[in-house]
Order: structure tokens, then sequence, then C-alpha cells
């Protein structure tokens, strides 16, 4: 290739980059110009400049969708069901990449089913065991619900990074004299971290945006998740739009950081879980 080709190859690399740059970034882009301005210009152009600046948005978003008590809602739900699904899922991931199992077939097929089905399948036979159970508005019993439901997903994910991790460095600590768990955990763990920290910002992802479980289950408003609060922002008969979109603003904000803050660790172990088991 010569170096006219190569540097129009270059340049349409970052034509297309760009113009899928502002794809993407222009939702967001769009909500934080919408959050600075007043209900009706929102209404007449959504793409045109605030006239005035209307900090108050954030404000009255913070106190009428309740984000001083909703974001901590939303925070722990999310906490406790990333530590479930990250502690079950590497327990199982780690017997199904290094077990001999017959019905290894059987196994992938039940967990791309679940994967697959669609929760409104289940909504119903959850809710009348929850009520029964006395389990509505348990953020707990709720966390346990998003892991059956993300799991699958992380146990598959999971599988492929322990199979990735040479078997020769299993069989040393054993030789050496650990027990299956000491080689779980103090070697295994720390080399697939890469992989459990993806897991943790998916399904963290997945639990922080999910609305149909939690306004099923979690009823009471000292339970209800920002989410949930954000969608009771719209009104029957008129909607404050400069408010909604500050308040949407309010809820993305969280998520953009911490994927900013660790979007290195996070290419790097979508990178390391590629090889196929």
């Amino acid at each position: 290739m010569t170096n006219s080709e190569s540097r129009i190859t270059l340049t349409i690399t970052y034509i297309v980059l760009a113009v899928l740059l502002f794809i993407t970034l222009f939702p967001i882009g769009l909500m934080v110009l919408n959050a600075l301005k007043p209900a009706t210009e929102v209404v007449s152009n959504p793409l045109a400049l605030p006239t005035v600046v209307q900090w108050d948005n954030f404000s009255r978003a913070w106190v009428d969708a309740k984000f001083a008590r909703t974001l901590m809602n939303s925070a722990v739900l999310t906490a406790m069901t990333i530590f479930l699904v990250c502690t079950t899922g590497s327990l199982t991931a780690y017997v199904l990449a290094r077990k001999k199992i017959k019905t290894w077939k059987i196994v992938t097929f039940y967990l791309l089913a679940t994967t697959t089905a669609p929760i409104q399948l289940f909504m119903f036979p959850l809710y009348f065991g929850f009520a029964r159970l006395g389990l509505i508005n348990n953020p707990v019993a709720v966390a346990f619900v998003y892991t059956a439901i993300y799991s699958p997903f992380a146990i598959m994910l999971l599988r492929t990074y322990f199979l990735a991790v040479p078997k020769e460095l299993e069989e040393a600590a054993l030789i050496d004299g650990a027990t299956h768990w000491q080689v779980f955990w103090r070697v295994m763990l720390p080399i697939v971290s890469p992989g459990i920290l993806t897991v943790a910002l998916i399904i963290g992802l997945y639990s922080w945006n999910e609305f149909l479980i939690a306004t099923t289950f979690l009823q009471s408003q000292d339970r209800l998740t920002a989410v949930v609060s954000f969608f009771l922002l719209s009104g029957q008969y008129s909607t404050d739009w400069g408010e909604i979109m500050a308040a949407a603003l309010i809820i993305v904000l969280p998520i953009v950081v911490l994927f900013v803050a660790l979007q290195r660790r996070f290419i790097e172990g979508m990178a390391g879980g590629s090889v196929k088991g």
C-alpha cells in the first residue's frame, strides 16, 4: 500500500469515527442543552440555544423526584446486585470452565434460553410469590430477582475469562498444597479481575436503568428507585420538559462518570474475554 492510499484510508477511518462519535454524543448533548432551558423553549425548538439559562431545573428535579433518597435506593440495589452476580457467577463460571461436564450442551442451552426469555413471562408468578411471602418493597428480594435474571449472561462471559487462564497455573498451585478454594481465591480471581470488573459495570448499568421489576416490587414511596421516580415526573396533562431533561441528566451522570473513570479497565476486560470456550 502506497503512502497516498494509507493516508486516504486513515482519513476515511477518522471521518467514520467522527460520524459515529457525533451520533453517540448527540442525544447526551441535546439532553444537556434542554436541561438548561424553560419548558416553553424546549417545546418550541429543542435544538436552539437557551435564551436564559434555567439552572433551577436541576433543583426542582432534585426535590420533585426525591433524588436524595431515590438515588441512594438505586445505589444500594445496584451494589447488592453486582455483589451477588459477581460472587455466584464467578464461582459457577470457574466450575464450568475447569470441570468436564457431560451435559454441557444442555447447560449452555439453559443459560441462553434464560438470557433471551422475557421477564414478563415470570412477572405474575413472582409477584404472587413475593406478596405471599411479604417481600413486596424489599430491596434485598429484588436484588435476588436481578441476580437470577443477569446471572446467565455473567456466567457465560466469565467462563471465557477462566478458560483463558492456563491450567498449568492451577496445577502448580495444587501441587504446592493449595486447596481448590485457595486456587480460586488467590490464583484465579486476581487474573480474571478485569473480566469481573467488566461484568460488574454491565450488570450495574442494567440494574441502575431497570424499570419494570423496580416499579412492580418496590411500590412504597421510600423504596422507589431513581428511574421510577424519574418516570413519575411526567404529568398526565402537562409536562415540564426542562425539569425532565435535568432529572435525566442527574440519573445518567453517575454512570457516565464511572464508565469514563474505568473505561480502560473495561476495554481490557472485554478484550480479555474474547476467547471462545
